[in-house]
C-alpha cells in the first residue's frame, strides 16, 4: 500500500466523516474552543461537518471536490490564538489515535494541517 494515497491509508470517506464527527464533538465540549461554534445552528453544524470531511477527503487525495472558501478567508477576524490552535491540535491527535490511526499517517496529515496554520491562526 506504499503508493496509496492518504485517504486511502487513513480507511476512505466513511473514516474521515467519522473522525471529523469525533472531532466536532470534542471541540464543542472544550470551553476553550466551543466559543467558535455557539450561535450555528443545527443546520450549520452539518454543514460545516461536511465541509470539513470533504476538504480533508480532497487534501488527503479522495475522490471529493470541496466547494468550501479558502482557509484565510473562513477564519479571517474570528482571533484564533496559538494556544487555541495547540489545543485543537491535542484533540485531533486524540481522536486520531482514538481510531488508530497509524504514526505515518497522522504525520502527514498534521503536516497538511500545519500547512494552513498561517490561514486560521491570526494571535500569538
Amino acid at each position: 500500500m506504499a503508493n496509496a494515497s492518504l485517504y486511502d491509508r487513513l480507511g476512505g470517506y466513511n473514516a474521515i466523516a467519522a473522525v471529523v464527527d469525533s472531532l466536532m464533538m470534542r471541540f464543542g465540549a472544550d470551553p476553550q474552543l466551543a466559543k467558535y461554534f455557539a450561535g450555528h445552528g443545527e443546520d450549520s453544524k452539518k454543514r460545516l461537518r461536511q465541509l470539513q470531511a470533504e476538504m480533508i477527503c480532497q487534501a488527503t487525495g479522495g475522490p471529493c471536490f470541496y466547494l468550501g472558501r479558502d482557509m484565510l478567508t473562513v477564519h479571517k477576524g474570528i482571533g484564533i490564538n496559538g494556544a487555541e490552535w495547540q489545543t485543537a491540535i491535542t484533540h485531533i491527535i486524540g481522536v486520531l489515535d482514538n481510531f488508530k490511526v497509524p504514526d505515518a499517517e497522522q504525520k502527514e496529515l498534521l503536516a497538511l494541517l500545519n500547512s494552513v496554520k498561517g490561514d486560521i491562526v491570526e494571535k500569538p
